[in-house]
């Protein structure tokens, strides 16, 4: 007798149920295909005038800044001190020390991180970003490639961008 005769497993009849589950567990699995890149630097496969090893990265940032600017980690809402910085000055990378936003263009958005309105000219670049289920518009430093965050089409005038950044991929220089 072969195996399948012998076999007490019921046949599972395909229902309305089941194919709709099926679909559910194959569009999952197609979309979290995204999320294994998660490890890779911020713009992968792009070059920058600030290269430096993984070694030399841990050792100039911190854990944090290391875990954002090169993994594109995020981190909590309201944890930067930076969040409620009004002080004039410029907001610079905290990888490479590079200019991006002006105090001017800082907004309080209320999601919990620091917001600005527009960057400074040549500062920042953005790719594509599909590491949630919808494509979001991420930001990254163009000099060394670390990633500040996302931009959205929710702030303020005149430009209506919102550019929510990590406040740990940043440092603050008053003018």
């Amino acid at each position: 007798m072969s195996a399948i005769a012998t076999s007490k497993m019921p046949i599972m009849p395909m229902t309305r149920r089941t194919l709709l589950f099926s679909a559910a567990a194959a569009v999952a699995a197609g979309l979290s295909i995204p999320l294994l890149r998660r490890g890779e630097t911020a713009a992968a496969g792009e070059t920058f005038e600030v290269t430096l090893s993984d070694a030399e990265w841990r050792k100039r940032l911190t854990e944090r800044q290391y875990a954002v600017l090169r993994h594109e980690s995020t981190e909590p809402p309201f944890s930067s001190d930076l969040h409620e910085e009004k002080r004039v000055g410029i907001y610079t990378c905290a990888g490479c020390d590079l200019d991006l936003y002006p105090s001017t263009a800082k907004f309080d958005s209320g999601t919990g991180w620091p917001s600005f309105w527009e960057a400074l000219p040549d500062a920042v670049r953005t790719r594509s970003d599909y590491s949630l289920l919808l494509p979001r518009t991420e930001l990254h430093c163009r000099r060394c490639g670390g990633h500040l965050g996302h931009v959205f089409d929710d702030g303020p005038p005149p430009t209506g961008k919102r550019h929510c950044i990590n406040g740990v991929a940043l440092k603050f220089r008053e003018a």
